[in-house]
């Protein structure tokens, strides 16, 4: 009887047991795309202005109702590897610019499906990536030759101007609320813009959630609004000085442990009394030093409260250290580690600093006119939580894209205009080229109609017909006809006011390509075995930052 070994060979015989190997067109590749089409699929039905909500709960049973891709993708822990190459691209988008992520992630998309029926065809991935990048090129070219003229000369600081560049991503968020949300961003966008725009801040623009209300109430306040009451009974301060204290207004334990005997009522009595007197003479300095207000980053204690009241001082609780920082930016003040009399330098100042009640919640406003690095916060209104979450994302996304036009201002029509546009050139284009990469770049022209197929679909409209006639007009030479969601045509998208920023789309188009490629230049996964051992703890929730 021979004895067979049970020697493992190939790639067996390398890696450890419990690995994974996938090789090949189509156990790697169109494995691959299929992952990225099924999120694409999630993220494509949440485009454009009618773009459906998704319900997202993730690991921590928070809950997401919302069309912002970037959200959705974030919070849906993605695990396949390609997959998440597409969230990478999504999440890149979001840091560069801070909107159109959902472009991205459904353009990559679609560019992998349209790989995949080459791929069927007998083209090799190599001449379909050769392709594609000759065709993100030349978008690239075509985009900056549809750009509007004259749009580079931009005054950041014109309302006007600013909203019309905003409008389109704001209503991507929210349709039918841009018109009350744009005048807001961009007002609280310009007043705290420097000197050169460039250094704009997108942090100095801060959102206050309240609920109750309705979306018109919401007003903005130049200065910070913070949601907690003051400590006191002095409810109200103008023009006063502030101290900020990070490390409480309290009575200090010292820091090595001390004994103290007493022998007699007497003593029990006077040590009492001496640090009663302690305390006042330190509040008494803050008060001296002509400080009406004092912000605590810590607990205020009893007896110093009371000698404050005693001394007329206004004092305010912070306990996030991040608004703390803030409130020293708007104020100019410097925080102070313990309770010591602040010199004139460290003193911060306020227009006026009080509370009021809005719709319920007790909420202190500071004012800062004169500061120029102040704060503006926009005092959002709304029913409930999850409505207020995604007007939230909405100024963000306006925000962002007023730092974007800060930097460019260029704009392109919108409305599936330049999307169309860039179809039809690369088209042609594509009948140019004489090698098998010819395929690739016409793929890559058809992916483009996904954006005006998808935006009609989303609208309940038929997208042949759209498309159709689109693609009629702009034979005709008209580049800046795009769709009309609310009366279901097609419109010169310089009529209707739609305009997207160019350096949105440029960024957009070429992760999504970037992405792509990558996805398409794998051709094996391999996968060790995972590691044993016990699971990793579960991360509890963090604060907002």
């Amino acid at each position: 009887m021979v004895g067979f070994s049970t020697q493992p060979y190939g790639i067996q015989s390398m890696l450890k047991d419990g690995h994974r190997h996938m090789s090949g067109l189509d156990e790697a590749v169109l494995k691959n795309i299929d992952a990225c089409k099924q999120l694409s699929t999630i993220t494509r039905t949440s485009l454009g202005p009618n773009g459906m909500n998704k319900m997202v709960i993730n690991h921590l049973d928070k809950l997401f109702v919302t069309n912002d891709a970037a959200t959705i993708v974030n919070e849906l822990e993605v695990q396949h590897p390609a997959a998440k190459l597409l969230v990478l691209a999504g999440k890149a988008q979001q840091e560069e610019i801070g909107d159109g992520a959902n472009l991205t992630v459904s353009f990559a998309g679609e560019l992998l499906q349209n790989a995949e029926e080459l791929i069927r065809m007998g083209l090799h991935p190599s001449e379909i990536i050769i392709g594609y990048t000759k065709a993100i090129n030349k978008t690239i070219e075509i985009l900056e030759e549809l750009v509007e003229e004259g749009s580079q000369t931009m005054n950041v600081r014109d309302k006007d101007d600013v909203i019309s560049r905003m409008r389109s991503a704001v209503a991507s968020k929210q349709f039918g609320q841009e018109d009350i949300l744009c005048p807001l961003i961009a007002e609280a966008c310009i007043q705290v813009c420097p000197k050169n725009p460039v250094n704009f801040n997108v942090d100095n623009v801060r959102v206050a959630k309240l609920v109750g209300g309705a979306l018109h109430d919401s007003v903005v306040v130049r200065g910070l609004v913070l949601k907690n009451d003051a400590v006191g009974t002095i409810k109200k301060a103008e023009n006063a000085k502030v101290a900020v204290f990070v490390g409480g207004v309290d009575t200090t334990a010292t820091e090595t442990k001390g004994t103290v005997l007493i022998h007699n009522a007497n003593q029990l009595e006077n040590y009492a009394k001496t640090e009663e007197a302690k305390v006042e003479e330190l509040i008494k300095a803050v008060a001296d030093s002509g400080a009406k207000v004092i912000v605590s980053g810590a607990a205020v204690g009893e007896m110093a409260l009371h000698f404050c009241e005693r001394y007329k001082l206004m004092v305010l609780k912070i306990s996030s250290k991040f608004e703390l920082r803030r409130f020293c930016r708007t104020t100019g003040a410097v925080a102070l580690l313990k309770l010591s009399q602040p010199s004139a330098d460290d003193l911060g100042y306020v227009d006026s600093i009080s509370v009021e009640e809005i719709g319920g919640a007790r909420v202190t406003i500071v004012k800062n006119e004169q500061g120029g690095n102040s704060v503006s916060t926009l005092v959002l209104r709304g029913s409930t939580d999850s409505i207020l979450d995604d007007l939230e994302r909405a100024v963000d996304d306006g925000v962002n894209t007023y730092r974007a036009m800060c930097r460019d201002s260029r704009i392109v029509p919108g409305a599936a205009a330049t999307e169309i546009e860039l179809a039809k050139r690369l088209k042609e284009f594509s009948f140019k080229e004489t090698g098998l990469d010819q395929y690739g770049i016409a793929k890559f022209a058809e992916s483009f109609e996904m954006i005006p197929k998808t935006l009609a679909e989303n609208a309940g409209l038929n997208a042949i017909e759209i498309i159709s006639s689109l693609y009629a007009e702009h034979a005709s030479g008209n580049t800046k006809v795009g769709i009309d969601l609310e009366e279901g045509v097609c419109k010169d998208a310089s009529t209707v006011r739609i305009w997207d920023l160019h350096i949105t789309k440029f960024f957009a188009l070429k992760y999504a390509a970037d992405a792509a490629c990558t996805v398409l230049r794998v051709d094996q996964i391999i996968m060790a075995k995972p590691a044993g051992g016990p699971k990793p703890q579960q991360q509890g929730g963090m604060d907002e930052d």
